[in-house]
């Protein structure tokens, strides 16, 4: 979908630039992306808990990427178990 304050001829450009990239190359910017986003994330993290160790962050982190449920099923005894030891060392 076309932006409003991108032109038709300009969009037509773009998308055939696009279409240009070779599949590879659309792959390894999808995931320079997403790399990138992670990070993002994982320094806001840091920001809000800056406290936190290496474990920690990475299971913040997985309860953003995963949800409720999925992080829970997965991940949810060592946080519990985490969650106990955080609150004895405070």
């Amino acid at each position: 979908m076309r932006p409003r304050d991108t032109s038709p001829e300009a969009w037509n450009v773009l998308m055939d630039l696009l279409r240009k990239i070779p599949p590879e190359e659309k792959l390894r910017r999808a995931l320079a992306l997403t790399e990138t986003a992670r990070k993002l994330s994982e320094a806001g993290l840091r920001e809000a808990y800056p406290d936190a160790g290496e474990r920690e962050i990475f299971l913040r982190l997985a309860q953003r990427q995963l949800g409720d449920e999925l992080f829970q099923k997965v991940y949810g005894d060592e946080w519990r178990q985490y969650g106990s030891r955080m609150k004895s060392a405070r």
